[in-house]
């Protein structure tokens, strides 16, 4: 495929690893872009100018704003504040990519389907390690049923990994979050840190409790895959940190993270201090039928740097739209990529999975 491919926030903790990734395999192609034409720069002389700079203030765009002729794939490494930016890149049938964990984002972009089809642009969403990975993994776990009915995602992260403030905000505003999961095809209102569920994490964590936590891949496959229930669940390398977070929403203190002060406080704190390691897994267990038999399906990935696994995730997705064609449209990573094919590719950056 001729032309560039543009990554918004491509000099932040995740978009340099997806930058560097793809120059690697398409040298000169690939933009990083972002507000600070500095970082950018810098960022590209480290790669050789293999990684080209330029100036984008995405938060700032507007409708009769424009882009360079020349962009056939944009990868956003942002939690954008509206459609604008999308739609305009929609409209000049420049495919998308989004690494964004908010389900309210991602149903937003959805709502661009036809704009997607009208222009003949790809839309690939839930590309990451949660959301990405767990999709994946919940659409193999699918294959081993006649009829998959019940899934559980666990999701292990380490905290002593230096995530970006984007990613650690998002976290912490939806420590107290309330939402909607699915059981029996059924919405349940539930909230972040108040059910717990117990399971074996893989390469010796060992067995751990998880809290709920509103990640979108539960509310997604239950549309994509046809699960009836689907719930994920959360917990943290260190075992005390995630008891805590669990002993202050019962007490309710966790309330307070509705204060914006307080939220800005908690993200400086995790910002600048490191309680753990930077490893993560994640494990989904499904439940469904075959033959009529109830039966039980489980598989897990894990490794070092939850930031570098989701680079990996993307810059294989970004490869694979680059070079081949996909159909127009709105989708999500499970809905055009076949697990074990793009699995494979993974094993070789490090990435362990438990697959039978």
């Amino acid at each position: 495929m001729e032309g560039k491919i543009l990554i918004v926030g491509g000099y932040g903790n995740v978009g340099r690893t997806i930058a560097v990734e793809l120059a690697n395999r398409f040298p000169g192609q690939v933009i990083a872009a972002g507000r600070n034409y500095k970082k950018a720069e810098d960022l590209a002389r480290t790669t050789g100018m293999k990684v080209l700079p330029m100036e984008l203030d995405v938060f700032n765009f507007r409708e009769d704003s424009s882009l360079p002729n020349d962009i056939t794939l944009v990868i956003m490494c942002l939690d954008l504040p509206n459609m604008i930016f999308v739609r305009k890149c929609l409209q000049l049938g420049i495919h998308y990519l989004d690494i964004s964990a908010s389900y309210e984002i991602l149903f937003q972009i959805e709502l661009l389907d036809n704009e997607a089809r009208k222009h003949n642009a790809t839309v690939v969403l839930s590309v990451g390690v949660a959301p990405g990975l767990t999709n994946l993994m919940a659409a193999h776990c699918k294959s081993k049923f006649d009829r998959m009915e019940h899934t559980d995602i666990f999701v292990l992260l380490g905290l002593g990994e230096r995530h970006g403030e984007a990613a650690i905000s998002w976290t912490i505003e939806n420590m107290n979050s309330t939402f909607t999961a699915q059981e029996n095809g059924v919405a349940k209102h539930v909230a972040s840190f108040e059910e717990a569920k117990r399971t074996i994490f893989p390469n010796g964590i060992g067995e751990r409790t998880a809290y709920r936590f509103n990640f979108s891949d539960q509310h997604i496959i239950t549309n994509t895959l046809g699960v009836r229930s689907a719930s994920t669940w959360v917990c943290f390398d260190s075992t005390l940190i995630t008891y805590l977070f669990f002993l202050c929403k019962k007490i309710g203190l966790l309330a307070l993270l509705r204060f914006k002060q307080v939220r800005k406080l908690m993200v400086n704190i995790f910002k600048t201090l490191h309680f753990g390691s930077d490893m993560f897994a994640v494990k989904v267990e499904a439940y469904g039928t075959v033959g009529g038999q109830k039966k039980f399906y489980g598989c897990s990935a894990s490794g070092n740097g939850e930031g570098r696994a989701t680079s990996f995730v993307t810059a294989e997705v970004a490869s694979n739209l680059y070079t081949a064609t996909f159909p127009p449209g709105v989708f999500h990573i499970e809905q055009l990529f076949d697990p074990i094919e793009l699995i494979a590719k993974l094993r070789d950056k490090g990435l362990r999975f438990l697959i039978p």
